[in-house]
């Protein structure tokens, strides 16, 4: 068992970090601010080849390893979350879908675009009525003379919006059993439901107007909206009736990109946190001298690293081609909880200028609490883990 990373591996960490620091950093304060998106950084992220590190180089990818991956955007995170989740959301939901299940037309058409970054992808699972029951899904798909008609609504949807997204894959109901025989046995009617491809400029496709939000400001999340949207039969992605077990394994693809999404976020609170603490003097001396801060500081750096190997171990998992589901939970679970403490003992430690939006604490604070919901609510993280353990 080795815990060093490999040279490739270290050099990407040390190229993430340069460019978060550099080119990251010195703006995130005014674009989360101004609630702008970051369109100039996403260029630079696909000229070094970061929007597409885990597919393959014949699609347009780098050709990494979920490992690469989540080193990446766990560097991003420290420093911006908006950025981090642009590019966690991109990859992990919306390219993942055409890559594991699309057609060789599909993968040809729409991967180099979105591995480069000209065009960004989406992933549409969320509706009013379906969030932890993502099964309960309402959007609905008719085939009709070659085409799926698509009517229905999408919330909480990330990258679909911005003047570059490309396609977004959505879940919708394309079929149903006969609810009789559901009523006589006491359960839900099975529905039929399946994954298609909807590119943006799609007639009947619209986006709604991005929602106001705790944190994650510079990223684009709004509602979704198909009025008899229509789309070719080939947009199928995947395997008609195949969407609920597609999406349930791109759920476990994306909840490694959260989870280091947690762990970035954590140790980007805890660096703040120590530089302060190492500055600010109280009593003489510097605040970092003081037991109380110490513990603090102490338990963090002793959970991110117990985390941090937690991700490392479900995105090697995944490498290896084994079961990663209840890693991925575990590692998602603990790292948004990991996330949101560590953002709180920052602006703890910050004292009142914690509570002033010039210092990166407080919006790291206000990023931090949506990892324990995105993704799956920490309540459905405890199921799939019970789950996993066979209780």
């Amino acid at each position: 068992m080795n815990f060093d990373l490999a040279d490739h591996h270290q050099l990407l960490r040390r190229t993430v970090r340069d460019f978060a620091e550099q080119e990251v950093a010195p703006v995130a304060e005014e674009l989360d601010r101004t609630k702008s998106f970051p369109y100039e950084i996403v260029r630079k992220l696909g000229e070094l080849d970061l929007m597409g590190i885990p597919f393959p180089e014949r699609y347009g990818g780098a050709g990494g390893d979920s490992l690469a991956y989540s080193i990446a955007v766990e560097e991003l995170a420290r420093v911006d979350s908006s950025v981090a989740i642009t590019l966690c959301a991109h990859t992990s939901l919306g390219t993942q879908p055409i890559y594991l299940f699309g057609s060789e037309e599909q993968k040809l058409e729409w991967m180099p675009r979105l591995c480069r970054g000209e065009r960004l992808g989406a992933f549409g699972l969320t509706e009013p009525e379906a969030g932890s029951d993502a099964g309960n899904t309402q959007t609905r798909a008719v085939l009709e003379d070659g085409e799926w008609v698509i009517n229905g609504t999408k919330q909480f949807i990330t990258n679909a919006g911005t003047d570059i997204s490309g396609v977004v894959v959505i879940t919708a109901v394309t079929g149903q059993q006969d609810h009789s025989a559901a009523a006589r046995s006491g359960d839900r009617p099975e529905r039929e439901i399946s994954n298609l491809l909807v590119a943006n400029g799609t007639l009947g496709y619209e986006q709604g107007e991005p929602y106001r939000k705790m944190g994650w400001n510079a990223s684009d999340t709004r509602p979704l909206m198909f009025t008899d949207c229509r789309v070719p039969a080939e947009n199928l992605v995947g395997a008609r009736g195949a969407g609920l077990r597609q999406f349930f394994h791109i759920l476990d693809v994306g909840r490694i990109g959260v989870a280091a999404m947690g762990v970035g976020l954590a140790q980007g609170a805890l660096d703040q946190a120590l530089a302060y603490a190492k500055e600010r003097r109280a009593f003489g001396r510097p605040i970092s001298k003081f037991h109380a801060i110490q513990a603090k500081l102490v338990d963090l750096s002793t959970e991110i690293e117990a985390t941090r190997l937690l991700v490392h171990k479900a995105a090697c998992l995944k490498d290896l081609g084994r079961n990663f589901t209840l890693i991925a939970a575990q590692a998602k679970l603990k790292s948004g909880r990991l996330a949101v403490r560590a953002a709180d003992e920052a602006v703890q430690i910050h004292g009142g200028y914690g509570y002033i939006e010039e210092y990166p604490v407080c919006r790291f604070y206000r990023d931090a609490k949506i990892l324990t919901i995105g993704e799956g609510t920490d309540e459905v993280q405890e199921i799939v883990i019970a789950r996993a353990l066979g209780v």
